[in-house]
């Protein structure tokens, strides 16, 4: 026993010297350890953080911590580290959940590494070459058109796929829908309207052979093709009209709202449409357009919360872009890979990271786009500005003789500063909720936590019974913006107007009038004067500079029109009102008031102290503040100043007029992206590159991919999914499901097609019909598939009962915005207005209790008030009520198809709802109007226009019935009348009459009839 024991250590020593002594191989002595001990779980199956050792090329290129081997250096090596447990970081000692290596096996891995880490050519292969094979990212093939029994009843190429499987599983297709069911259906569907009777009349007497593609190409040309599939498309760009997040503030993007309806209308080919949205900026000779389109990803939210990490959310932003063009072009679940490789799908986390990289580095600018109106505006406005600018700095270079005078008079003149007395205010409030604490120093601080706007009303008593003026010293404190002395981001406030009145003990008020204004420095196109010119929103006083700190205390001094009597017991109240928004309000402030003579007030205190030091002692700034209130004191400037003001004041006005939308834009300097550890963006990986998964096609560049590569590459036919995951979206919009029911999920988890070979040959059709979206569209909805009937019958219920195999057509509840619309169109109401800034139609009351901030909701008076739902303005924290009950898209992630429930509060909405009462209400008054003016013609009428076509003789007589009940009941209610018909009525119509109908119109709008879609 003992003999055998020297002789295994005998052996392990000699085996030991072996390999000290010779070199070691990779094929015979490394490979077999890494298949023993780590290829389970860094393998092809697993690559657990996205590190593969099942070939030496691999391990070279890494996971998401980089190389794991550094020939040469083994020490240096994350395989060796993990192996003795000395890596850096936090991972953990390898193999994790199986025994460890032998001290001999972890010794051949260190000096293979320390020798150069060879391998042989055959190892030397591209992680594509071992990627899981999957039907969608096989490449697209057409298909020959099957060959099929049922020949005659074939329309397109696409019922020859749908009728070979229903023969195969011995089906028969449904009849075709009867002609006021197919208008209806084609009306809903390509313009998201209702069609009127006078074109259901049309349609039903055009006997031609080709009437319902004449039909067809009407609708497709309609502009409100543009507005029905532009809003889907928004679904998928997560549009909304704000930043998200509590906050939640307000955002300018309708211009990309609106190029998207543009470019559905012109029928923008789907591979220019891509591109431009995702890379139009750096198209060669960009246009306007162009850059509006890359708004597609400035949809994303926006954190506007106090002490959050901007680079977290920039962050966010693009994993948001990532994943968002992972799910509208490639129908991938991309996000999954952000922590940790794709459980189920070959996308490594170096791979989500790779396509990371093509969208981390870009800035984020707001495009100004004005109107051509606008743009003339500007330039004149701009011409005029430089002249009068001229002519006030011809006037300075003369008056610039006197300067010196000037000052030599006023430094001897110093002694006599005018006295102030400083308010201690015994009153202080706001009428917007912002809170005023009191300071040592009799000054107020206005609390973090105020409001956009306020008004603040101090109240004070005055121990002068004859004051000449009042002084506003706006002061800085450390816990402002830059130290304020406003509230803004910047520091800055705007004073829109002061108001004074002199009050009683008795509570009784009189104003006193404020005649003229100065201060130690207003901001261009904000001069002092404006606080006092009685417009409390418009104009006010500022005080940006155009060099130095503008953070500095400054102070305003206004001058009473008439001489003031105070008598005993009568305070002054100051009135402060701050409408600019932004929270451009006071943080810090004081007031004081003197009886001296106002000339000798005209020069401000702090104009005295710098007066009070030598030439030597002035900083340049100082020297500014001289030179601007010498300039102050010459009233023949003032015509050329108050020219100047105007002129910039209606330039600020136009440019605030101007449009701006959200876009793109690509940084000269690439940032640089790393693989985050677990999802971390604090944990930096290994570096990466732009690229695209190694599953799918390589992508051309002539350097570094951008975006622009990238989205030619997702449109280039050899990508096996974009125009697949294209045709998938389009068809369900029309059968309810895609031929891939998952048609966010193209991977492996995803459902299989359920028709393959249609899949293939619609995607290859897009393709050869140049990508146009019109085209594919009038191939779809001239199929005999699409025409059948959506009659359910027993059997197709047994065999198919959600319609996979396509037997029948689908019945479906329409989308939110379609049946608005739909109440709409038939109430006569509807705006053919098309684009433009969202709109705010009327919603009930109390909708921003419970959000941070309150929104503003000023509900339409006019034509705009009737808008198309997608221009409705889009909260992302409190949406417009009526979309979201009927499953509208939410804005904050990407959303490819909405569901479809079925709830109580909608039937509720379609019938007390504010909007659909107005709506009632209007539809009555058409039905009073339009229709023949006995009974029967006007429940025909109101049938027709709702629901395009006749009643049967049941609902004939119940919708009489109904009416005559109702009628009897407002007539014997005159106050109930009154209250349920719409106001203004003509003389011929009683209020009876009026509310009976606008009962019958509430029925006809909450029939599951006018909501679906046959």
């Amino acid at each position: 026993m003992l003999r055998s024991f020297m002789s295994f250590g005998v052996l392990l020593a000699l085996s030991t010297n072996c390999f000290a002594a010779a070199e070691v191989d990779y094929t015979k002595h490394v490979k077999p350890i890494l298949e023993k001990h780590c290829v389970m779980c860094h393998g092809p199956d697993e690559a657990e953080s996205g590190l593969r050792v099942d070939a030496g090329q691999l391990m070279l290129d890494g996971g998401d911590r980089g190389p794991a081997i550094v020939p040469g250096k083994s020490t240096e090596s994350l395989l060796y580290q993990v192996l003795v447990d000395e890596s850096e970081g936090d991972v953990t000692a390898m193999p994790l959940d199986s025994d460890p290596l032998t001290k001999t096996e972890i010794e051949i891995i260190k000096k293979w590494i320390d020798a150069g880490a060879d391998f042989p050519d055959d190892e030397k292969v591209a992680q594509n070459d071992h990627a899981v094979k999957h039907w969608s990212f096989q490449p697209v093939k057409r298909h020959g058109i099957p060959v099929v029994k049922q020949a005659d009843w074939c329309r397109t190429p696409i019922d020859r796929f749908v009728l070979r499987r229903l023969e195969e599983s011995n089906q028969k297709p449904s009849p075709a829908a009867e002609r006021r069911t197919l208008i209806r259906r084609l009306s809903l569907d390509l313009r998201g309207l209702p069609p009127s009777w006078s074109e259901v009349e049309e349609f039903l007497a055009d006997r031609s052979p080709n009437a319902y593609e004449k039909l067809v190409d009407r609708m497709l040309a309609s502009p409100q093709y543009g507005e029905r599939w532009g809003r889907h498309w928004l679904d998928v760009a997560r549009y909304a009209d704000s930043h998200g997040f509590t906050i939640d503030g307000a955002r300018q993007i309708w211009l990309y709202r609106d190029w998207v309806i543009d470019a559905f209308n012109a029928d923008k080919p789907f591979d220019e449409f891509t591109i431009a949205q995702l890379a139009g900026d750096l198209l060669p000779d960009a246009t306007i357009e162009d850059k509006i389109a890359t708004g597609f990803h400035r949809n994303t939210l926006v954190n506007q919360e106090g002490g959050t990490d901007a680079e977290q959310f920039r962050i966010e932003a693009v994993a948001d872009r990532v994943d968002t063009t992972g799910a509208a072009w490639m129908g991938l679940t991309l996000g999954c890979a952000r922590c940790h490789q794709h459980k189920y799908d070959p996308i490594s986390q170096r791979n989500y990271y790779e396509l990371f990289a093509i969208f981390n580095s870009q800035d984020e600018p707001t495009l100004k786009v004005p109107t051509a109106a606008q743009t003339a505006t500007l330039e004149q406005l701009r011409n005029d500005l430089k002249s009068a600018e001229a002519n006030l700095s011809q006037h300075d270079e003369q008056a610039k003789a006197g300067f010196g005078e000037w000052v030599d008079q006023m430094q001897r003149g110093v002694s006599s500063t005018p006295a102030w007395t400083v308010l201690e205010p015994t009153s202080y409030k706001t009428t917007n909720g912002s809170t005023l604490v009191p300071q040592d120093n009799k000054a107020l601080f206005v609390d973090f936590s105020g409001p956009g706007k306020d008004t603040f009303v101090v109240t004070a008593p005055v121990s002068l019974s004859n004051p000449t003026a009042i002084r506003l010293e706006a002061l800085t404190h450390a816990s402002l913006p830059k130290k304020g002395p406003g509230r803004a981001g910047n520091g800055n406030f705007v004073l829109n107007e002061v108001k004074v009145f002199a009050v009683d003990p008795q509570g009784n008020r009189r104003p006193l009038r404020l005649s003229d204004a100065i201060a130690d420095h207003s901001q261009s196109g904000y001069p002092v004067i404006d606080a006092i010119d009685g417009d409390t929103q418009k104009t006010g006083w500022a005080i940006n500079v155009k060099r130095g700190n503008p953070n500095v205390p400054r102070e305003a001094v206004f001058f009473f029109g008439e001489p003031v009597e105070l008598a005993d017991g009568e305070s002054l109240e100051v009135q402060l009102h701050q409408n600019h928004g932004s929270r451009y309000v006071l943080g810090h402030f004081r007031l004081a008031v003197t009886d001296n003579n106002a000339e000798a007030l005209r020069i401000p205190e702090s104009v005295h102290k710098i007066l009070a030091k030598t030439e030597s002692e002035r900083s340049d700034a100082e020297r500014d503040q001289l030179w601007a209130a010498y300039r102050s004191t010459d009233d023949s400037r003032k015509v050329f100043v108050a020219e100047v003001d105007k002129l910039k004041r209606k330039l600020q006005t136009t440019e605030k007029s101007v449009p701006t939308t959200m876009v793109l834009s690509e940084r000269k300097t690439p940032r640089e992206t790393f693989i985050h550890i677990r999802g971390d963006f604090l944990r930096h990986g290994d570096r990466v590159k732009p690229d695209v998964p190694d599953v799918l096609p390589p992508i051309e560049s002539d350097g570094t991919p951008n975006r622009l590569d990238f989205a030619r590459w997702l449109v280039d036919p050899a990508n096996p999914l974009t125009a697949r995951v294209t045709v998938n979206r389009i068809w369900q919009r029309y059968f309810g499901w895609g031929l891939v029911e998952t048609e966010n999920d193209f991977g492996r988890q995803g459902e299989k097609p359920t028709h393959p070979e249609l899949l293939d040959w619609l995607a290859t059709e897009l393709v050869r019909q140049e990508w146009s979206m019109k085209s594919l569209h009038r191939l779809i909805v001239t199929s005999a598939v699409y025409r059948q009937s959506s009659r359910m019958t027993d059997e197709s219920w047994q065999r198919d009962p959600r319609n996979r195999q396509l037997a029948r057509q689908s019945r479906m509840r329409l989308e939110a915005e379609s049946i608005r619309d739909s109440a709409l169109a038939v109430s006569g109401r509807l705006s053919t207005a098309m684009k433009g800034p969202s709109v705010h139609p009327p919603q009930p009351q109390g909708i921003y209790v419970l959000t941070q901030t309150k929104k503003p909701w000023n509900t339409e008076t006019d034509g705009d008030r009737y808008r198309r739902g997608l221009y409705t303005y889009f909260w992302r924290s409190s949406p417009y009520p009526m979309l979201m009950t009927f499953d509208a898209a939410d804005g904050i992630t990407t959303c490819t198809r909405r569901v479809r429930s079925n709830t109580p509060l909608q039937s509720l909405t379609l019938a007390n709802d504010i909007a659909f009462h107005e709506l009632a209400q209007a539809f009555a008054m058409r039905i009073l109007s339009a229709a023949p003016s006995y009974l029967e013609g006007r429940i025909r009428f109101a049938f027709r226009t709702a629901l395009s076509r006749e009643p049967s003789d049941v609902e004939l007589s119940t919708i009489t019935e109904f009416y005559n009940s109702e009628y009897a009941r407002f007539e014997s209610d005159p106050t109930a009348a009154g209250a349920a018909a719409p106001s203004g009525l003509p003389k011929e119509i009683t209020p009876t009459e009026a509310a009976a109908w606008t009962a019958v119109a509430r029925v006809l709008i909450n029939l599951d009839e006018f909501i679906t879609r046959e």
